[in-house]
């Protein structure tokens, strides 16, 4: 089931996590001291870039009439409605441009080109999400609510519909993080009244009263003659965005090596235990540059778990360090294509949707949740290596254990 040792998990003393917290706080100084111009000048070309594009489709749409000035307007429109979600609303509301001291670009002001109030996301995503991460029945983000993603949520009937639900989130998941600041799950465990519920829904009920004036009824019937055009151009921008957000953010969340971690766990831990749990419950995906960028850099998913409020601009340069720790201290660093990323995300989600008694493997040894027990019989065998002084820690051990599985 899910890590209840983290320690024992990756195969490290408490020394060496002590060890590892401080090299990853000294990486944490060194970006923060060197933060200056440069990083000023890349969010402040961000903006304008996603300014222009929206600008751009919006004219361009006044023509929608045309096939071809509708397919060039809709795509400019998708591309800076992503951009303003990924890399400008979700980082700027995190605070990573907060150091520049720029009304504009701070944290308590941005509101972003979405259904979710950013007061509501900052709790549910900045607060729950990035302190209980992976945390099962801490952490609403693992499954949302509504699907199964670990064998630690004991299966129930409805559940035979994770696929659809699945799929329903992906096509509607501006409408689903909105509806995810509700916290209903807090509702469910009598943690959060009704009274305050019907409190959020006001905000949000306002939130989406713009959104939906804006997107469907003032920039269509600036469109005169070409309105419907306009309205369907923006709802498929609206699609083309979640679509992205979504795959984006599962890719970071649910593929093999993401690991979920138990409440004993966590109640416990300190900073550097805090490092080392989002460094094994985090993912990465291959990117290049423009796709880091319209990713909002969470291609870097892991570096962003554990730096959430450092500018996004430098995850590249910081994952680099991290990797060689990762190498030094003998810890996995989960990534893969994003092809790669999102099917064992999609097959998690597929596969739990059944019972577990249909599945192979146990629920300590499944690829969609690892825990310590799988190790056991190989414990005494890892450590420091007595001739080459090097750590035989996780990533020796599973693949020594995948070996064993496979002879």
């Amino acid at each position: 089931m899910a890590i209840t040792d983290l320690k024992e998990y990756a195969h490290l003393s408490a020394e060496d996590v002590e060890a590892l917290g401080r090299e990853l706080d000294a990486i944490r100084a060194d970006i923060e001291e060197s933060r200056g111009e440069r990083d000023a000048r890349y969010i402040r070309r961000a903006i304008g870039l996603q300014r222009a594009l929206v600008v751009g489709s919006r004219v361009v749409l006044m023509a929608s009439r045309n096939k071809y000035a509708w397919v060039a307007g809709t795509a400019m429109l998708g591309a800076g409605k992503i951009i303003e979600n990924m890399e400008l609303g979700h980082n700027i509301i995190h605070g990573q441009w907060d150091w520049m001291n720029d009304p504009e670009i701070h944290s308590t002001e941005w509101e972003w080109d979405t259904t979710s109030p950013s007061e509501h996301w900052k709790k549910s995503h900045n607060y729950i999400h990035h302190k209980f991460t992976n945390v099962v029945g801490m952490d609403d983000d693992v499954g949302y609510g509504i699907m199964r993603v670990t064998r630690d949520q004991p299966w129930a009937p409805w559940m035979l519909g994770n696929p659809i639900y699945n799929l329903l989130l992906g096509t509607l998941f501006e409408w689903g993080v909105a509806a995810h600041g509700l916290e209903l799950s807090q509702v469910r465990r009598h943690e959060k009244s009704w009274a305050e519920v019907r409190k959020d829904l006001r905000i949000i009920t306002r939130k989406v009263g713009k959104q939906v004036g804006k997107d469907y009824i003032v920039f269509p019937a600036l469109a005169g003659p070409g309105w419907k055009r306009t309205l369907q151009a923006n709802a498929v921008a609206n699609l083309i965005r979640n679509y992205w957000s979504y795959a984006v953010i599962f890719c970071g969340h649910f593929p093999d090596g993401a690991e979920k971690f138990t409440k004993e766990e966590f109640e416990a831990e300190t900073q550097a235990e805090w490092y080392l749990r989002q460094m094994l419950g985090s993912a990465n995906f291959h990117a290049g540059k423009t796709m880091a960028f319209m990713s909002g850099n969470l291609c870097y998913q892991i570096e962003h778990h554990m730096f959430p409020d450092l500018p996004s601009n430098r995850y590249a340069e910081i994952s680099v360090r991290v990797k060689e720790l990762c190498d030094k201290y003998d810890l996995p660093y989960t990534t893969g294509s994003l092809p790669r990323q999102y099917w064992q995300s999609f097959w998690t989600i597929a596969k739990l949707a059944v019972p577990d008694k249909y599945l192979k493997g146990t629920p300590d040894d499944a690829p969609e949740t690892n825990s310590e027990v799988k190790f056991r019989n190989l414990r005494n065998r890892f450590g420091t290596d007595p001739v080459t002084g090097k750590r035989r820690g996780l990533r020796t051990a599973m693949r020594e254990h995948a070996r064993g599985a496979a002879a």
